[in-house]
């Protein structure tokens, strides 16, 4: 078990945010948990400690939006999700997640923009893309896989659909408990599940829940309108930090 003070000190604020997110507040929340342990640990054991966490922030989401999601959202995305799954699993020598950190990003902040440019002109919400939902859906699944970076992706596909705030955060809950829950076969393959990592995910586990609900809490009480905005201004900062990290490991 890692005892290390200033892991905690980094990861302690980490899980709380990422449970906002499970919770259904601010879905792009999901990618500093790893990026931020990452800052006193590898990335691989970060993601490994993470997973257990995430499964347990996955459980209290589904009995806090049972029910309420989008069928046809999950019924092709998250079959995609499951190959993108399979596809990191069968490539994860071959990968390289600096270079997925820095694609992500870039997504992540030419979504942000384009979005910002179509509220501003007040634009209908557009309408659904098999095509492309099967496509992000893949690349949730993929990106999940290398650094559980999916929310991006995921937002790319399902935010244009102006679901309202609960449908929104019942669906994303749903699709990645699926996805994490697939994860945890590879994961443990792949031999990440050290009974170091595993501890270190046991102590940090009590944040899970609390987290989590705080997440619900805002998601049902927070404006649509605001909420959207909330949601899509959290993916600039974290867009930026995928950038940065990406182009710096790979470059510098």
């Amino acid at each position: 078990m890692i005892t290390d003070p200033l892991f905690y000190l980094v990861a302690i604020p980490a899980v709380l945010l990422v449970g906002l997110a499970k919770g259904g507040f601010g879905g792009a929340l999901t990618l500093v948990g790893v990026p931020l342990m990452a800052v006193v640990i590898s990335p691989v054991t970060a993601a490994a400690i993470m997973l257990p966490v995430l499964v347990a922030m996955d459980i209290v989401g589904l009995v806090a939006w049972r029910g309420t999601f989008d069928r046809r959202v999950i019924a092709i995305m998250l079959p995609a999700s499951f190959g993108g799954v399979l596809l990191g699993y069968l490539t994860a020598t071959m990968v390289s997640a600096d270079g997925i950190r820095l694609v992500i990003g870039l997504l992540a902040l030419w979504f942000a923009a384009e979005w910002f440019w179509r509220s501003r002109h007040q634009l209908e919400p557009r309408p659904r893309n098999t095509a492309k939902s099967l496509t992000w859906g893949a690349i949730a699944g993929f990106s999940s896989f290398v650094s559980h970076a999916g929310g991006p992706p995921f937002q790319v596909a399902v935010m244009p659909l102006r679901l309202p705030p609960p449908v929104y955060a019942g669906t994303s809950v749903l699709f990645f408990a699926s996805t994490n829950a697939v994860k945890l076969i590879p994961y443990f393959l792949l031999g990440q599940f050290s009974a170091d990592n595993l501890a270190t995910s046991a102590v940090l586990m009590p944040l899970a829940p609390v987290a989590t609900l705080a997440g619900v809490w805002l998601v049902r009480r927070v404006d649509p309108k605001a909420f959207y905005w909330i949601a899509y201004m959290v993916l600039v900062p974290v867009g930026l930090k995928l950038i940065v990290d990406g182009a710096r490991a790979l470059f510098f």
